[in-house]
């Protein structure tokens, strides 16, 4: 049901209208008695004002916090598999600062890459402004352990400021594949399914389509977050080629 509406939800947020946020509106009702009950039993020290009213109506049945997902599982998957290497040094294109990269600063530095800017003063981050379809700042062979999560599917369609280049995709795994030292490793997150083209959202690719773009490299592990976001720890990539939306979870090394 909910793939059948999103047609209608793009179309109104695409006027100006917000079918989601005008649903919670159905919870001021509650909002409002609780603010009475809490007029009723303020001892003074915290008054409640006309002017305190902040209303949040969209957290009265939410969970704890999301523990599922292709960020949430990719993000822990790729952290322990670099934490279980324990590489001297790792380089990260790319991938969310506030998930992966964040989890492994807390174990070793990381130098992290990305067409956008970054302001941080983090310790043991070090960030390199540049496209990955161009790593010139990178020798040949050089880097053990390269991770890009969640990221090559958007190269090349201009969404965060980069060049369109319809190979895009295909010239930045290249880029990863020469700088990846023999004997080093490269978590690679995308997600997989039927393959098609969500113009500049994203690319969804076949798992067949990535293994063979990179044939200088061994595929060593495959896991996945399916289309119920679930994890599968030793998933089968064929198994993933009708999928919807799922996410691919590679693993390769440089022989």
């Amino acid at each position: 049901m909910r793939r059948l509406l999103r047609p209608l939800f793009n179309a109104a947020a695409t006027a100006g209208f917000d079918i989601h946020r005008a649903a919670t509106l159905r919870r001021l009702p509650r909002f409002l008695r609780h603010a009475a009950e809490y007029r009723r039993q303020s001892d003074g020290r915290f008054p409640l004002t006309f002017g305190d009213l902040e209303p949040v109506l969209t957290d009265f049945g939410s969970e704890a916090g999301i523990a599922r997902g292709h960020y949430f599982h990719q993000d822990l998957w790729a952290a322990r598999r670099v934490f279980a290497e324990h590489p001297r040094q790792h380089v990260d294109v790319g991938s969310r600062i506030d998930g992966f990269v964040a989890h492994v600063l807390t174990f070793m530095p990381v130098t992290v890459v990305d067409i956008r800017a970054l302001e941080s003063t983090v310790e043991g981050l070090t960030f390199v402004r540049g496209d990955m379809c161009r790593l010139d700042f990178f020798a040949s062979g050089s880097v053990e352990s390269v991770s890009c999560l969640h990221a090559i599917e958007h190269v090349g369609l201009g969404r965060y400021g980069d060049p369109v280049d319809a190979r895009g995709w295909y010239v930045a795994l290249g880029e990863l594949a020469r700088i990846l030292a023999p004997g080093g490793r490269l978590y690679l997150g995308t997600p997989v399914g039927r393959e098609r083209l969500s113009f500049n959202s994203q690319r969804v690719f076949s798992p067949a389509t990535i293994i063979e773009a990179l044939p200088q490299l061994k595929l060593t592990a495959f896991s996945a977050v399916d289309d119920d976001d679930r994890f599968v720890a030793q998933a089968v990539p064929a198994a993933l080629a009708n999928a919807r939306n799922a996410c691919g979870l590679f693993e390769f090394t440089k022989p």
